[in-house]
């Protein structure tokens, strides 16, 4: 697919032209033997979830049935992001090695109608994306049922002004489909030609999207799973204009001391922010040369920890969330 915010795979984006011109290669692959060192940092660290990817289709990827696997030998959950195409295998054997070891699988989803999601996923059968949806949340609650396991299933939602207008028809199609909660961001406006697409843009679209929550909430309480239970919203929350380029003191960075990224080309970072901006937060060095503890224990990132909310970056950071109290 080529959805149209995505900053690597976008009809916008220049990032695979770049990519070639400076290394010959026009799509970057982690190499198979890595994945086994990865697993046993993670592990050694204590770290309790992996995200094969966020960003293209990890399902796609060549050794990904091996995540699945060390997952289970070093009992290490796994959080999926995924389009719901389920390419290459049916829905069943999909869930089949998905489900037992996954806490989370998100599905991208970013509308109600076939028209608006299949003009932001560009290449997406919107209808049989449901269908597959509709399909693996039964047997999610099959394998729970027969094993007491609970893998949770959430909608992953981009904001933006040529969607959100179909929130509560989402959060409607949600609950129908038993799906856990709904969750997103806003737009990284990786691209001018997508600029005008963010709420941010100005203080009328920050107005339109505080009117899109307040109807959010009021779906969410008239449209129940077939349990009874609400579609848990988060991260779905209003916007003050006044303090947009701010990090105020209620919130906390989900990042920090909390995940640690490493690209297919082995550059560990602190963040999924976009990779050009990224690079102003420092230097955290290259995996295999470098470990996870190396990255973590670094001088770079204990003072990003301590100085976070001075950097630019973090300034504009659309993933940020409040503080639960």
């Amino acid at each position: 697919m080529n959805c149209i915010m995505c900053e690597e795979h976008s009809e916008f984006s220049e990032f695979k032209k770049k990519l070639y011109k400076e290394t010959g290669i026009m799509h970057r692959r982690m190499p198979e033997e890595w994945i086994d060192t990865i697993f046993k940092e993670a592990k050694e660290l204590g770290v309790k979830e992996i995200i094969p990817s966020t960003m293209g289709e990890p399902l796609l990827y060549k050794h990904i049935d091996k995540f699945f696997h060390l997952a289970a030998d070093n009992n290490i959950l796994i959080n999926l992001t995924t389009n719901g195409t389920f390419p290459g295998k049916t829905v069943k054997e999909w869930a089949d090695l998905i489900i037992p070891v996954t806490i989370d699988t998100k599905f991208s989803v970013n509308g109600a109608s076939e028209k608006t999601a299949e003009s932001i996923m560009k290449g997406l059968r919107f209808t049989k994306q449901i269908e597959n949806i509709r399909e693996y949340v039964a047997f999610r609650n099959a394998h729970y049922n027969k094993t007491g396991f609970y893998s949770r299933i959430t909608f992953q939602l981009t904001f933006m002004q040529n969607n959100m207008h179909e929130l509560p028809g989402i959060i409607k199609m949600a609950a129908d489909l038993d799906v856990d909660r709904i969750k997103g961001h806003h737009l990284w406006t990786h691209f001018e030609d997508i600029k005008a697409l963010s709420f941010k843009y100005d203080k009328a679209s920050i107005k339109k999207w505080n009117v899109i929550v307040k109807k959010a909430y009021k779906a969410a309480d008239f449209y129940v799973r077939p349990n009874g239970k609400k579609v848990l919203l988060e991260q779905i929350e209003y916007l003050n204009g006044d303090k947009i380029q701010t990090v105020p003191e209620e919130y906390d960075c989900p990042f920090l001391n909390k995940e640690l990224w490493i690209s297919a080309t082995g550059k560990i970072s602190p963040c999924c922010a976009p990779d050009e901006s990224r690079a102003g937060l420092g230097n955290f060095g290259k995996f295999p040369e470098s470990s996870l503890f190396d990255a973590i224990n670094s001088p770079e990132y204990r003072n990003l920890i301590t100085h976070y909310k001075d950097y630019d970056l973090c300034k504009t950071c659309v993933m940020r969330k409040p503080i639960k109290r």
